[in-house]
C-alpha cells in the first residue's frame, strides 16, 4: 500500500505522462495535416497508427495505473481483457462489413442508372381488336 505522498506522486507523474503524450498526438495532428508548417504532409500510413497507439497506450495506462489494474488477481485482469479485445475485434469486422456493403450498394446504384438509360423493350402492341381473334 502507498501512503498519501507516494500516492500524490504517483498520481502527479501519471498526469504529466498523460500530458505529454496528449500533446505529442495533437502536434503530430497538426504537423501532419500541414497546419503549422504550410505544405508539409505526413502520410496517412504514417500519421494514423501512431496516434492510435499512443491512444491505446493512455487508455492501457489509466486502466492499470488509475483504475488499480496492476493490484487486481490475474484471473480479474484477463477477464477485462478479453471483452476488451473482442469488442475491438468487433469494431474491426463491423467496418469491414460496412465497406463491403458500401462497395455493393454502389454497384447496385450503378445498375439502377444503367437501366435508367437503356431503352425500354417494347415487346408486342397487343390491341383490343387483336383480342378478339384469340376468343
Amino acid at each position: 500500500m502507498l501512503s498519501h505522498e507516494e500516492g500524490i506522486r504517483v498520481v502527479t507523474r501519471g498526469l504529466i505522462l498523460l500530458g505529454i503524450i496528449t500533446l505529442v498526438e495533437v502536434a503530430i495532428a497538426l504537423v501532419g495535416n500541414g497546419h503549422v508548417i504550410h505544405g508539409l504532409h505526413l502520410p496517412k500510413w504514417v500519421m494514423y497508427p501512431v496516434m492510435i497507439g499512443f491512444s491505446l497506450y493512455k487508455a492501457y495506462f489509466i486502466v492499470y495505473e488509475f483504475m488499480h489494474m496492476k493490484y487486481e488477481v490475474p484471473g480479474l485482469a484477463k477477464s477485462v481483457l478479453l471483452p476488451t479485445l473482442l469488442l475491438v475485434w468487433g469494431i474491426i469486422a463491423f467496418f469491414q462489413e460496412g465497406g463491403s456493403w458500401r462497395h455493393r450498394r454502389e454497384q447496385i446504384n450503378e445498375k439502377n442508372k444503367e437501366n435508367m438509360a437503356a431503352p425500354k423493350p417494347t415487346g408486342f402492341n397487343v390491341t383490343p381488336a387483336d383480342t378478339k381473334s384469340f376468343m
